[in-house]
């Protein structure tokens, strides 16, 4: 519990955590990026932006269905 007490005070932008979990969505990391971010990134800051991340994507799928769906 100690652990996480002080993962969640590591200071990092929350975009620079949005743009870890872009890349995450995209399979596209390097071994040196990933130990970084799991070093660095704030946990409740990785699990917000995920759900973001996963908002957008459905939206983005949403709209991409009803114009193919449109036409």
């Amino acid at each position: 519990m100690d652990e996480l007490k002080q993962a969640s005070k590591r200071k990092i932008s929350f975009f620079a955590t949005m743009k870890a979990v872009f890349w995450s969505f995209l399979g596209i990391r390097k071994k040196n990026d990933y130990e970084q971010d799991a070093a660095q990134l704030n946990p409740i800051h990785v699990i917000i932006a995920g759900i973001l991340g996963a908002l957008i994507f459905i939206t983005i799928l949403v709209f991409i269905v009803k114009a193919v769906v449109a036409k």
